[in-house]
């Protein structure tokens, strides 16, 4: 009880909003930036440590389930510990782990340092979004969340060009020392500065919907992503998606009938919220398939180096970085529905002139494009975001930032998955249909890699036209965006309702 007190009381004081904000933009940066710092360096990683392509996945693959499983927790975490010891715990746990991926020997132990490195994010991550919505009121909620974004767009951009320049020439475990000072940095300065936000209420851990959760998300996670490894066809893609939809079936029953629910899905009463969760699933799907499919084309075909490909992607990362606090200025006085509109247009057309791409396609054009499409991105994410949880009352903004990371992330690998797949599938296809026609034969090689180089350019553009396709779908919705305020608590009501019955019939004193 004390503790209770000891927190309301904190909320009544003046919150210090810049210490806290600088150690939660520092230490999200940092989890973000490892996070894409992998990517490029994962060739040279396997050769390093004698491992092949499937095991290495898993460096990243790993990563993104730990987090994708921890982030449903983070609503009853958020309740039941203080925002300081949370904060503390997350980065200590990832530097922790920095420091042994830094280290490691061999794959095992990069492996388990990659693991509690993604605990620490999984934690961050959610916490950083709750703190912004309890100490900003609503009318300024547009420009905290687009303080925010700087962080969760700016890192992964900048990510790819650093660990090219790294790799190569330098050793890849030079990426992890650059990462651990910086974590350690906000590790302090949190320890420091950081107040506790909110109220305790030490609710209890649902420890079934934990299982359920686990099983559901990890298994729809896993399968999407390996996925665009291993084909749809495949027996793990299978019977991991299959696993996940019924533990997911089993999760969903499970948190609408429990009093103490470890996600609340009875948020989706809130229509705006509802409306903006799909459309920012879709949106984060289409922007995965830009993500993926350019360092493909741009090392696979064109022969860029991973420097040269992380450069290209470097300008449209400053601009949204940039544009990210200055899109939620104008979110504050217009709200979100035609700053969704018009970069989910500039989105649209950007998504399909990537659709045009060939073998001769300039350098140039690629990063104008690329920069462009930045541009309106940097319009959507977070003003979509905060339009659906500005619809939320106060107590449900947790439940509500754990809902929305959840499903972007599940959008994020389901993005990854489709369109390397649609990718892969069209380029097998279009050399399985030349050789079986004899129009080549499988033993000219200099015809066979031409046919191939063709194909995969055949591939990426069927990838980007399906794309364009999804953000239309995206760009229809959000014209049906409304501006919000906190709206009534319809769970708890419906509470009242169901209890005011039995309460009549109980004998009267």
């Amino acid at each position: 009880m004390s503790t209770i007190s000891a927190n309301s009381a904190a909320d009544n004081r003046t919150i210090r909003k810049g210490p806290i904000i600088a150690a939660l933009l520092i230490g999200a940066f940092v989890a973000l930036l490892n996070q894409t710092l992998m990517n490029v360096a994962l060739p040279k990683m396997m050769e390093d440590l004698g491992i092949l392509a499937n095991t290495a996945q898993w460096l990243t693959t790993g990563f993104m389930l730990v987090n994708g499983v921890l982030i449903p927790v983070s609503a009853y975490l958020v309740e039941k510990f203080t925002t300081r010891q949370l904060f503390t715990t997350a980065m200590v746990l990832f530097s922790i782990g920095t420091l042994v991926c830094a280290v490691g020997t061999g794959f095992e132990m990069i492996m388990v340092g990659r693991v509690v490195q993604a605990v620490g994010a999984g934690i961050l991550m959610p916490l950083m979004n709750i703190v912004f919505l309890r100490i900003f009121p609503i009318e300024e909620r547009g420009k905290a969340m687009g303080l925010m974004a700087v962080a969760m767009v700016f890192a992964p951009a900048v990510g790819p060009t650093l660990s090219g320049w790294v790799v190569q020439n330098y050793s890849w475990r030079v990426l992890f020392y650059i990462v651990l000072p910086l974590a350690i940095f906000a590790t302090l300065l949190g320890m420091k500065s950081m107040q506790n936000v909110g109220t305790l209420t030490s609710p209890k851990l649902d420890k079934t919907g934990l299982v359920f959760s686990t099983l559901g998300f990890g298994g729809l996670l896993y399968g999407f992503s390996d996925a665009g490894t291993d084909g749809w066809g495949s027996t793990t893609v299978i019977s991991c998606l299959v696993l996940g939809a019924l533990a997911l079936i089993l999760f969903v029953w499970r948190e609408l009938k429990a009093k103490n629910p470890l996600l609340e899905f009875r948020i989706f009463r809130y229509n705006m919220f509802t409306l903006t969760t799909v459309i920012n699933i879709v949106v984060t799907m289409a922007m995965y398939a830009g993500m993926i499919l350019l360092p493909i084309y741009l090392q696979t075909i064109r022969g860029f180096t991973p420097m040269e490909s992380g450069l290209m992607l470097l300008p449209g990362a400053i601009l949204m970085g940039i544009m990210s606090p200055i899109t939620g200025m104008i979110f504050d006085k217009i709200g979100a529905r035609w700053l969704a509109v018009i970069g989910l247009a500039i989105t649209t057309v950007t998504t399909w002139e990537f659709s045009r791409i060939t073998d001769s396609t300039t350098y140039t054009h690629l990063i104008l494009t690329y920069t462009a499409r930045m541009f309106g991105m940097s319009m959507l994410m977070m003003p979509i975001v905060t339009a659906g949880l500005n619809q939320l009352p106060q107590r449900l903004s947790s439940h509500g930032t754990a809902m929305s990371n959840t499903l972007r992330t599940v959008g994020g690998a389901l993005g990854m998955a489709l369109f390397v797949s649609l990718m892969t599938n069209k380029t097998s296809s279009i050399v399985k249909d030349a050789v079986m026609s004899g129009a080549v034969a499988q033993t000219d090689q200099a015809a066979m890699g031409k046919l191939t180089q063709e194909a995969t350019i055949t591939g990426i553009t069927h990838a980007f036209n399906v794309a364009t396709w999804v953000t239309v779908v995206a760009l229809v919705l959000a014209f049906f965006i409304k501006k919000t305020s906190p709206q009534a608590d319809f769970i708890e009501q419906t509470e009242e309702n169901a209890a005011a019955p039995q309460l009549a019939k109980s004998p009267q004193a």
